[in-house]
């Protein structure tokens, strides 16, 4: 039996999990997995809850009574956590945020569950990074966004070429961060970059 979106149900999905742990070598009913396939279901649910968001709704209420501040807004080092979408290992990193208000600011902690939205879903960090900025230009309607994504991505720490201690950094500047080098550096050197 399906979900009604055509996802398959909870039942399908920890069966598909106990085929894995028999495939992997093991057996899903001995004590120490026997309740390991509904622990990954939850975990799943936990770690792809994006999919069940709309990412734009967080940035839909804002704040015009600013009192003429219009200078840059930044928000560093948000932690997440997310998943690779090749080999679906994690990545854990921060994302830093940054945008010059137009007629409105959003509060500070929707900014925060931006990031969580997009990050809770199978992603590659390049995409994630232009996701964020790309929704807070579209609904804000800001003089201009800067995004830093900066993690570290298990796809190939733990396996592959086992690279301990490397970090990925992507970024996405908009508008003035893009246009004007003087605000881009004032980003970067208040995110310590």
């Amino acid at each position: 039996m399906t979900a009604d979106d055509g996802r398959p149900s909870r039942d399908e999905a920890e069966a598909a999990i106990r085929t894995l742990i028999r495939w992997a070598g093991d057996d899903p009913g001995r004590e120490g997995l026997a309740e390991t396939p509904a622990r990954v279901a939850r975990a799943y649910e936990e770690w792809f809850s994006g999919y069940g968001q709309d990412p734009a709704d967080y940035l839909r209420r804002t704040f015009e009574e600013v009192g003429g501040y219009d200078e840059m807004v930044i928000l560093r080092a948000i932690p997440f956590e997310s998943h690779c979408e090749h080999h679906m290992a994690p990545i854990i990193g921060e994302v830093h945020v940054g945008y010059l208000p137009g007629r409105r600011v959003v509060g500070i902690s929707k900014l925060a569950r931006l990031v969580d939205a997009y990050a809770r879903r199978l992603q590659i960090q390049e995409r994630l990074t232009a996701q964020i900025a790309d929704t807070l230009q579209e609904v804000l309607e800001p003089r201009g966004v800067g995004v830093v994504v900066e993690s570290t991505h298990e796809c190939m720490t733990t396996r592959g070429v086992h690279k301990r201690g490397v970090t990925m950094v992507t970024s996405r500047m908009l508008g003035g961060f893009r246009r004007n080098p003087a605000t881009r550096r004032e980003f970067f050197a208040a995110i310590g970059k």
